[in-house]
């Protein structure tokens, strides 16, 4: 395997990939080179900037230095790390095609040593008609097919690309059938004017449909994504690998990137960074430069605020706290928030690939984070290995206690003295945002003590606490149930709720919950 597995949170993972030129540690960015003019000298990169892999045109190459004698691309670029090499797809999307058949850029990146390596596919490109969609997508197709020969005595890694645009249906082909043929790694292509045009919604479902049609094992590019606000998504969506000249393109327009989004230079006051660009210079100072040296400077910090978000990121997915770093990216921009509600529908697939414990607690911040992963499994893992405890026929549901761990409260333990008589037959439980229902057996267990959340809740976080108790109760088929509550909105709204399917609903409103009498109280009823 080329590819190995270190770390993982939600889809996003921490790898080593592997290629003839060294290791990468994965997820990571390559900036684009263009052997013709290098704002930045990739050497640079890798000393000053932590880039330990870059990628370059090698259509380009091939037409301004194709007659040299054992040309090789790492000398040509003066770069000792993992050089990728695209085949100039990239060309045909602009200019509608290229002076070279697939078997000659093949045998060209062959030739050169690229470590990583594209075969010639055909870009879907947007606002095309769905005619043209599936040219794209069955030719990409037959010429992956038709250069499995051409690549199977290579020492790089190749790359089979998935086409079909906002067409979900064919891109889950074109991931699905590609991702049949032996290709080391797999990337998604087109998405760079969805990204220019802030669909981030769109963006989603493409790399998710992907992503989900692809071999779970092999590494995913995003062909274009090179702003640091998309990295925290995409990588939670399962892509390891990114490319742009965003950094030296902005600079060149004198745009300023952040986190939260791009800066005109001329709007700063103030730089908002601690890199070694912005570090010891004022706004005005970088504005007053000779225009080079300050487009040069631009695309220094552009490079430094990319490999610094990556780096962001890696150690949100050590911590097991990715989605939160997915929530605070998606308020830099209202449509990178309507990505996340879309991101939320898969919140299925991203439990699917989280670790179950990390040793650290977890912070709920409002609806958005209904979709962590703690919560997804912990609803899923009630219904289907908990159930109803044996010979516990009566169901008390009481409100989640002011404290952590709920069974250890104070004020609970004085209720359950009042419930001892006939505590055999009764299962105790707690209504608590986020999960709905924490049995009293469970109170300790992660992450269900293990918790933060803000209060007062969102209505969103009201409405899935009440959908998650009601879904327990209606599979858990005790005979009775028991509602003690304070008379809040929320209580309220869980007692419409089970109403409409337990007519013989009783409730219990007593003015002091935590105490002896309470729980007497919950007897004289049964």
């Amino acid at each position: 395997m080329s590819f190995e597995l270190r770390d993982r949170d939600l889809l996003g993972r921490i790898g080593r990939l592997r290629t003839k030129s060294g290791e990468v540690e994965t997820p990571a960015f390559m900036p684009v080179i263009n052997p013709l003019l290098q704002t930045l000298a990739p050497r640079r990169m890798r000393e000053e900037f932590g880039c330990d892999i870059v990628i370059t045109n090698s259509y380009i190459i091939r037409k301004q230095f194709g007659d040299i004698p054992d040309l090789n691309v790492h000398e040509l670029l003066d770069y000792d790390g993992v050089v990728m090499t695209d085949s100039g797809a990239y060309q045909i999307l602009v200019y509608g095609g290229v002076e070279v058949t697939q078997t000659e850029i093949i045998e060209f990146q062959k030739h050169i040593g690229s470590d990583i390596a594209v075969i010639l596919d055909i870009p879907t490109g947007w606002d095309v008609p769905r005619s043209d969609v599936e040219y794209t997508v069955e030719e990409t197709l037959r010429r992956e097919e038709a250069a499995l020969p051409l690549i199977e005595d290579s020492e790089a890694l190749w790359v089979g690309p998935v086409q079909g645009g906002r067409h979900l249906d064919l891109v889950a082909r074109s991931a699905r059938l590609v991702g049949e043929m032996p290709y080391d790694v797999h990337a998604l292509g087109s998405p760079t004017e969805v990204m220019e045009r802030y669909m981030y919604p769109v963006l989603v479902d493409m790399v998710m449909t992907a992503k989900l049609n692809l071999p779970a094992e092999r590494p995913l590019h995003l062909f274009g994504a090179g702003h640091p606000m998309v990295f925290a998504m995409s990588v939670a969506m399962g892509c390891d690998l990114f490319d742009s000249a965003a950094y030296v393109l902005y600079a060149k327009d004198e745009r300023y990137m952040t986190v939260r989004g791009t800066v005109q230079l001329q709007d700063l006051q103030y730089l908002p960074c601690s890199c070694p660009v912005c570090r010891g210079r004022t706004a005005d100072s970088l504005k007053t430069m000779p225009r080079g040296e300050r487009q040069r400077l631009l695309a220094e910090h552009n490079l430094h605020a990319t490999m610094t978000e990556m780096n962001v990121v890696k150690q949100s997915i050590v911590e097991g706290r990715l989605w939160d770093l997915v929530e605070a990216r998606a308020k830099g921009h209202p449509q990178m928030t309507a990505a996340l509600k879309r991101l939320s529908t898969y919140r299925e697939h991203l439990e699917r690939g989280s670790h179950g414990f990390k040793g650290r607690g977890v912070f709920y911040y409002d609806y958005h984070s209904l979709a962590k992963p703690e919560v997804t499994r912990h609803a899923k893992q009630l219904i289907n290995n908990y159930g109803r405890p044996e010979g516990k026929t009566t169901l008390l549901l009481i409100p989640a206690p002011p404290e952590k761990p709920f069974n250890t409260y104070p004020g609970y333990l004085r209720l359950r003295e009042g419930l001892q008589p006939r505590l055999g037959e009764i299962n105790v439980c707690f209504a608590a945002a986020p999960y709905g229902v924490v049995p009293e057996s469970l109170a300790e267990t992660y992450p269900l003590s293990q918790y933060e959340i803000a209060e007062p809740l969102d209505h969103e976080t009201r409405e899935f606490t009440v959908e998650k108790t009601v879904e327990y109760v209606k599979a858990t088929g005790h005979q009775k149930v028991v509602l003690v509550g304070g008379g809040g909105s929320f209580d309220e709204r869980l007692e419409e709720a089970l109403r409409s399917f337990t007519p013989s609903l009783l409730v219990l409103r007593p003015e002091n919950i935590w105490n002896k009498e309470t729980g007497e109280q919950v007897l004289s009823l049964l």
